[in-house]
């Protein structure tokens, strides 16, 4: 199990600010599972709406750093490396606790199975311990879609 700080995260996901929401993955077996942490800052630029007053992390971007995390375990380093996998459903979806300003978002993600191109995962996340959300999520990997040049088309291997 390889940790990967965020040079290593760049080089497995597309995403990059304001939108990349893993800040670092501190276990990771391929195609099995991962755990991950995001750190919540003032600074995010959602919270300049999100409440101004009282700023709480949106539950989509909570289930948006659980899917990057688990597009993390797919990628790298298997037959996926240097695809995009993108978020094809959420199931089960549960939010217990708000997540504001200067909370580590802990989360980990567990594959449930996987057939061709499309995966689905367990996912959770709390902080300090306790429950902040969980889901069931489902990617399709889509080959280079993200590259320059890329060939956008799904892949049915």
């Amino acid at each position: 199990m390889a940790e990967h700080d965020i040079r290593a995260i760049f080089e497995v996901l597309p995403h990059r600010y304001p939108m990349l929401l893993v800040d670092r993955i501190v276990e990771f077996e391929h195609m099995v599972r991962a755990r991950g942490y995001k750190n919540i800052t003032y600074n995010e630029q959602i919270f300049t709406g999100h409440f101004p007053d009282n700023p709480v992390l949106p539950g989509v971007y909570m289930i948006e750093a659980l899917a990057q995390l688990g597009g993390a375990m797919i990628l790298e380093p298997g037959e996926f490396s240097r695809k995009t996998p993108y978020l094809a459903g959420i199931d089960k979806a549960k939010f217990r606790r708000p997540v504001i300003p200067g909370d580590r978002l802990d989360m980990e993600v567990r594959m449930l199975r996987h057939k061709r191109n499309i995966g689905w995962v367990s996912a959770q996340a709390e902080v300090e311990g306790q429950f902040a959300c969980s889901a069931e999520l489902m990617f399709s990997i889509v080959s280079n879609a993200w590259m320059p040049g890329g060939d956008s088309s799904v892949l049915h291997s």
